[in-house]
């Protein structure tokens, strides 16, 4: 029988930090106030650093890619949006598709 690995909140919050530099140089170019999670990560897979940051997060997290994106778009992105000081939560992307989480409306705060 094939053991079942444990999901710890300590691999969560190491992706979060990993990927909060990644974010947060990424919220410094972004050229819009308000965006969604979904938009954003379009924008993080076109930039070539945070896209292979993007990629090896999903690597770390270690399960099949679609439980991966589960987390990575759910939990460690939102966070570390939030962690980066520079954006606040605006509400939920209900018109947003996203197959992995409920994306959320971000706007950037001004400086």
């Amino acid at each position: 029988m094939r053991e079942r690995r444990q999901i710890s909140n300590d691999k969560v919050d190491e992706l979060i930090v990993f990927l909060t530099p990644y974010i947060r140089s990424l919220l410094e170019r972004v050229e819009a106030d308000e965006f969604t999670t979904t938009q954003f990560i379009d924008v993080m897979l076109l930039d070539p650093q945070t896209e292979i940051a993007y990629q090896q997060a999903m690597a770390e997290w270690g399960e099949q890619p679609n439980q991966a994106r589960m987390v990575i778009h759910g939990q460690v992105i939102p966070a570390a949006m939030r962690a980066s000081g520079m954006v606040d939560w605006i509400g939920f992307a209900h018109e947003e598709e996203d197959p992995w989480a409920v994306p959320a409306w971000w706007k950037l705060k001004t400086p």
